[in-house]
């Protein structure tokens, strides 16, 4: 009796999942089993398993959980609440097994023997030669995929799904030309333009060079995306009609600017989801009316299998939770977000790689104080991480933070204002991080008091004008915000009206750009633009910053007298009464505490000076030192065509020595701290093996976008 009863606890302690009293851990595994009582040699097989064994496990101890191994397909989101939340005392995590691959997807694996050979001879005759053999179709609602959602007639953003992925990587709906763009021969019909109120539903009309469009049949659907009259605005537009006799294509919807010239730089196009430009492994094309689904397999990949992406919603959702991390997974193959977080306090991401999302990769909404930490986000459709939060009104701060993540190809559906770094609210920071490769711009700061430190941005802004790699403004209130000890370098175009690196729109000021090296940044193009870029604004503070190889180190457009009180009664379509007195109010505290110039922002005084300030900065081979209303500190700007002093500029090392002549030249100038500037190694990356090396960076100026010459 006695040796039976030893037998029997020494079996409890092997199968529980821990010592009472001591952090309970739980496994789960593909291979496990919901039966099982969640040790490491009996996992569960559910992540709502593991969840219910956190719950019931109590707040009063630490639970972990571990993830082993494996593919995890999705059908729902996977969501903790408050009933999943630990304290500080008794966290809560979430993480893969350490050295493992855990990925969770939001998509179906669909296997190669899906795929047939397209045998219609019809069909057959209208794919390009090359393809006609390598092509295969696939019956989605066999595969219990439903109806296609066709594409919507018009939108800014990312189309309805399916997406597809194979051998890890994402596959592009087929278009043309499969590099660059076409440009707009001759506009033949503007069209309405919906932005300024006209309603009237007029459609655009314009002529195309050469003939590869008169083979598409546009009743198959076909839609364009464009940049039909600013460069700084794209939109997917369907095709109506196609005139191959004249040239001209007739789009199906105004677009919301019109159809025109609205940037010098000729109007630009590409056509998507076209049968005939079916032509390059890894494409394909979807029949919305039929269900089908047709593929040139990735190079290489005709066996292996795709995953069709399906769950329309966050992967992963933290709502209203406390003191959760979670760590080392891949969240990936989703037509939503990849993880929401959504109020709650002191949660944490770390060590994800968030990949291939229609959407955005993590968003952070409300709550206090979470934190994302050493992530991957990449290959995402309309952005990639967003810290909101805070009380705008009483100038409370979130205290939510980005640090060291690797950000990049974060606009892949939509090509501008897909921010891979975006603050809303009040009291956020990110600091160490490497954004970069995005047409358009990189970070967006709305609200107040953010701190932007100690991060590198390079080859943003590629192919598109009027744009700058950091972009705020249209809102005066939003403001002490802190730009500073960031590396900046290779960022802009030629195309011209300008590009920045850090962009001041309509009225905004406030801010300060602090202990910054830019390099290689913006382009004045037939503008007033400049590497740091005031349009209409004032009160903003450019100090101790480096500038390299910029044409134009500050740039400004100021707004006059008249403007100004034109634009605070609510002209120049700013809305300043609403956002300064309705959504705030600057009139009255915390803001006139928090910020005493707003003293008389709204009454200023007749012909009152409405200056940007610099001092102590540094120009080394600038093509320009300033233009506008900054005012530059007399004997505390220097600028020099030679090198001051660089560890070496060569290799890239824009440190400056001891015996630098920048520190005698000005002696309050602080040397910027390039080797603390973005990722810090590893971090916590380095127990799993789902993250890219950082690729080298080519000190190259980037050049105007291509296009496929089609006149």
């Amino acid at each position: 009796m006695h040796m039976r009863l030893c037998r029997w606890l020494l079996l409890g302690l092997f199968l529980a999942p821990s010592m009472p009293g001591a952090e309970r851990v739980f496994h789960v595994s593909p291979q496990g089993s919901d039966t099982h009582p969640g040790s490491r040699s009996q996992p569960f097989a559910t992540l709502e398993k593991a969840r219910a064994a956190v719950r019931q496990a109590g707040r009063e101890i630490p639970r972990r959980v571990i993830v082993e191994p494996g593919l995890y397909e999705r059908r729902e989101t996977f969501q903790l609440g408050p009933e999943d939340s630990g304290t500080a005392g008794a966290p809560v995590t979430w993480e893969a097994a350490q050295g493992e691959c855990v990925r969770l997807t939001g998509g179906t694996t669909v296997p190669a023997s899906a795929f047939q050979p397209v045998t219609d001879p019809g069909l057959l005759q209208r794919l390009d030669p090359a393809a006609r053999g390598q092509v295969r179709v696939a019956d989605l609602q066999a595969l219990g995929v439903g109806a296609l959602a066709e594409f919507p007639t018009a939108y800014h953003g990312a189309p309805p799904g399916p997406e597809l992925y194979q051998g890890g990587g994402r596959l592009r709906i087929a278009c043309w030309p499969n590099q660059g763009w076409a440009t707009v021969a001759r506009i033949i019909e503007s069209g309405s333009r919906p932005r300024d109120g006209d309603r009237r539903g007029l459609t655009g009309t314009f002529e195309y060079g050469g003939d590869r469009p008169s083979r598409w049949r546009a009743e198959d659907g076909i839609w364009l995306q464009g940049y039909w009259c600013y460069d700084w605005y794209d939109e997917v537009i369907k095709v109506r009609s196609i005139a191959a006799a004249t040239r001209r294509i007739t789009l199906a919807a105004p677009h919301v600017y019109g159809l025109q010239q609205g940037n010098p730089s000729p109007r630009r196009f590409r056509a998507l989801n076209v049968l005939e430009e079916l032509d390059e492994p890894g494409e394909f094309v979807l029949d919305h009316a039929r269900g089908r689904l047709y593929l040139w397999p990735a190079a290489g990949r005709a066996g292996e299998p795709v995953t069709l992406a399906t769950l329309d919603a966050p992967i992963i959702r933290l709502q209203d939770a406390a003191c959760i991390t979670l760590r080392g997974f891949a969240v990936e193959c989703g037509l939503g977000n990849g993880i929401d977080l959504e109020g709650g306090a002191d949660c944490a991401i770390e060590a994800c790689a968030v990949s291939n999302l229609r959407r955005l990769g993590i968003r952070v909404a409300g709550g206090r104080r979470h934190r994302v930490a050493d992530c991957d986000l990449h290959d995402t459709g309309t952005g990639g991480l967003v810290l909101a939060g805070g009380d705008r009104k009483t100038l409370t701060p979130a205290g939510h933070e980005a640090v060291n993540n690797h950000l990049w190809r974060f606009s892949v559906h939509q090509l501008t204002s897909a921010y891979g770094l975006s603050f809303e609210g009040v009291g956020h920071r990110a600091a160490h991080n490497l954004i970069h490769d995005a047409p358009h711009q990189a970070i967006f700061v709305g609200g107040n008091d953010h701190v932007f430190e100690y991060n590198e941005v390079h080859r943003v802004c590629t192919e598109t004008d009027d744009c700058g790699a950091l972009y705020k403004g249209r809102n005066p209130s939003c403001r002490g915000n802190v730009i500073r000890w960031n590396y900046w370098h290779d960022i802009g175009n030629a195309m011209g009206h300008g590009s920045a690196a850090v962009y001041f729109d309509d009225g905004d000021g406030g801010d300060l750009v602090f202990g910054n090296v830019f390099v290689r940044c913006g382009d004045p193009g037939r503008g007033s633009f400049g590497t740091v870029f005031s349009h209409g604004g004032h009160g903003l503070r450019a100090e101790q910053n480096l500038f390299i190889d910029c044409r134009r180190a500050l740039g400004s457009a100021p707004w006059n007298d008249a403007r100004w009180r034109a634009a605070l009664k609510g002209a120049e379509e700013t809305f300043f009464p609403e956002k300064l007195l309705q959504e705030v109010d600057i009139t009255r505290p915390p803001y006139l505490t928090r910020y005493p110039e707003l003293a008389h922002f709204m009454d200023p005084p007749a012909e009152a000076p409405r200056e940007n300030r610099a001092r102590l900065n540094v120009m080394v081979r600038c093509g320009e030192i300033s233009g506008g209303n900054w005012r530059l500190e007399e004997g505390l700007v220097w600028a020099t065509p030679a090198d001051p002093g660089f560890v070496n500029a060569a290799q890239g090392d824009y440190r400056l020595r001891p015996d630098s002549e920048v520190l005698r030249r000005l002696p309050g100038f602080q040397p910027p701290p390039l080797d603390q500037m973005g990722l810090r190694g590893a971090g916590s990356r380095r127990a799993w093996p789902l993250f890219h090396p950082v690729p080298p960076v080519v000190n190259v100026r980037p050049t105007e976008p291509s296009t496929t010459n089609v006149k």
